[in-house]
């Protein structure tokens, strides 16, 4: 089918599609040394179709993959049956690994009917976001301002592997706020605003949090941005690491905020699940999950996951 076809989304004319290119070896491709040849290059964009099974419906979509970043450009109204069996076609996977390749017969439909100067614009549904400034909600108080007088928490700070069968009880004994495991849970902070942009501050761990953090990649793509971080002194600090489970489980909060994420306001919404220092036996990595209230393990490789950063002040 070549790999010169084109396809208008918006007001851009994207192209090529490269059609060897699927969820599995954008991994290879950009987070590894497996695979594809390695692409190295920030400016350099991949662009492939893939269905997106997250939600109720399964969707094909167009994938815009480079190595800083991966969004989805366009959903493709393409005929619900269709994708649906390509789904089936797939086998039985994680429940956390949604993002499969097409088969043969999306490609002919869409070249067919989406590509190329025959391609029906009614087809193509733009996902382009429109950049906001984030509401990064009420004003923490200054910690100058607001001295915590209650017990102090010192969590577990080194890394760990953490088995299926721990889990519950690891957030029962910190009465951790879980979805799933732990409803009735409540962890109770004391966040507070230290005059350092980006960074908030719990008075009651000690521990210093990145209010942003790192986009959406691989462990190795998160531990470099870690490097880069400590590298440049981020808030004047050289210590900046991955959170534990603990501590990454303790920002949890019991109801979702109007950001739609179970965390302070005066966190941003951009990273809703980040890798923690906890891997599994015998494979995966442990991710806590703000949008949807829970921690859960995963390969670590497709979709990755996002960083936020935390260190130690005592």
């Amino acid at each position: 089918m070549g790999m010169y076809h084109k396809v208008k989304v918006g007001d851009l004319t994207i192209s090529p599609i490269d059609w060897e290119m699927n969820p599995d070896s954008s991994f290879g491709t950009f987070e590894s040394w497996g695979g594809r040849e390695r692409v190295r290059n920030n400016k350099e964009c991949v662009y492939y179709f893939f269905i997106d099974n997250w939600g109720d419906e399964p969707k094909l979509c167009l994938m815009e993959r480079a190595v800083k970043h991966a969004r989805i450009m366009a959903e493709i109204k393409a005929p619900l049956e269709m994708v649906k069996k390509c789904v089936e076609g797939q086998g039985k996977s994680s429940i956390f690994e949604k993002s499969y390749a097409i088969n043969e017969q999306i490609k002919e439909w869409l070249v067919a009917n989406v590509l190329d100067d025959q391609g029906d614009s009614r087809l193509i549904v733009p996902k382009l976001e429109v950049v906001r400034k984030e509401d990064m909600g009420p004003l923490l108080p200054l910690a100058a301002d607001n001295p915590f007088a209650g017990e102090t928490v010192r969590l577990p700070h080194e890394q760990a592997i953490i088995n299926d069968d721990q889990i519950g009880g690891l957030l029962k004994q910190w009465n951790f706020f879980e979805a799933e495991l732990n409803p009735s849970g409540r962890f109770i902070n004391s966040l507070v605003d230290v005059a350092i942009p980006g960074v908030i501050v719990d008075q009651r761990t000690g521990l210093m949090w990145q209010s942003g953090g790192i986009d959406i990649g691989s462990i190795r793509h998160i531990q470099r941005g870690v490097e880069e971080m400590n590298g440049e002194k981020f808030a004047g600090f050289a210590d900046w690491r991955l959170p534990t489970m603990e501590e990454a489980m303790s920002l949890m909060e019991p109801e979702r905020n109007s950001k739609g994420i179970y965390l302070h306001p005066g966190f941003s919404k951009e990273q809703p699940f980040i890798f923690v220092a906890a891997q599994r036996k015998p494979g995966g990595y442990w991710f806590v999950d703000f949008k949807q209230g829970r921690a859960f393990w995963s390969s670590g490789t497709i979709p990755g996951g996002f960083g936020r950063l935390v260190r130690s002040q005592t």
